[in-house]
């Protein structure tokens, strides 16, 4: 693919964990990335490094700071995006990549409200943890910025299935998101576009962190897992840009497990 690649790639989560990671490993695989991220001053850097990496392997970088669940915001970056790509006609979206990981972490039930998940928590970790998949594909179907070939990627996680302290909201919004994927495989079938669920193995993330036990999940997970380690954010960049390969338009509307045999000996 030529320095002039009119592929580009969509991430939603774009300047740590599974986003940052997919971004370089695309760019390196001749995409162009543009990238939706929610930084302060303290963490902008991470996204500046992400866009100095895709551009240093001779790719463009488009990167917004702003919040990928705001109907408004969604609306200008889809508008920017589509100015970026008319002078082009042959530039398109190859790839949409879903992985917003801001959502609440508290219990279902407490002695008192303050400490339970509240109607507003579930529904905001709804929102930006699954609907918002939908609307993006939406607009972005609605654009025409995807075609026949495109790829829809979004993480989930063993959470979605699986009952783990104060991860209720997350669990519930996982489960959503899965549900969302196998319907947007069918509704997209048409159009030639395969749409799945990534569900790493359990990786050392900023989300992760957030997760009380993580750290016991995290050693846990590496001592059982037969490869020897935990998963790496690495270890699914590379499995989701494999994953973009024309041979592999068939696979659509499945939950693809990438984390050495994690879930198998869990």
């Amino acid at each position: 693919m030529t320095k002039e690649s009119q592929e580009w790639a969509l991430i939603l989560g774009a300047s740590s964990g599974f986003g940052a990671a997919t971004a370089v490993e695309l760019a390196r695989s001749g995409m162009n990335v543009f990238g939706v991220h929610l930084d302060l001053r303290s963490t902008l850097p991470n996204a500046q490094r992400v866009v100095a990496e895709v551009e240093s392997l001779g790719r463009r970088a488009v990167f917004f700071n702003t919040n990928a669940a705001d109907a408004d915001k969604r609306a200008a970056v889809l508008s920017s995006i589509q100015e970026t790509l008319r002078s082009r006609p042959d530039a398109y979206v190859r790839v949409f990549m879903h992985s917003l990981a801001f959502g609440t972490l508290v219990p279902y039930i407490a002695e008192g409200p303050k400490q339970r998940v509240s109607q507003r928590q579930m529904e905001m970790t709804l929102d930006v943890m699954a609907n918002s998949l939908v609307y993006w594909v939406q607009d972005l179907m609605a654009l025409k910025l995807m075609r026949r070939g495109s790829r829809v990627f979004a993480m989930t996680s063993s959470g979605s299935t699986r009952v783990i302290q104060n991860y209720g909201p997350v669990s519930a919004a996982k489960a959503a998101l899965e549900s969302h994927v196998r319907q947007l495989a069918v509704e997209l079938g048409p159009s030639g576009i395969a749409v799945n669920s990534i569900r790493a193995g359990i990786t050392d993330t900023p989300a992760m962190r957030k997760i009380a036990g993580a750290l016991a999940l995290y050693e846990r997970s590496a001592a059982q897992n037969p490869s020897g380690r935990a998963t790496t954010v690495e270890d699914v960049a590379k499995a989701i840009a494999a994953l973009c390969d024309e041979r592999l338009y068939w696979m659509t509307g499945n939950v693809i497990g990438v984390d050495g045999g994690e879930e198998i000996t869990a």
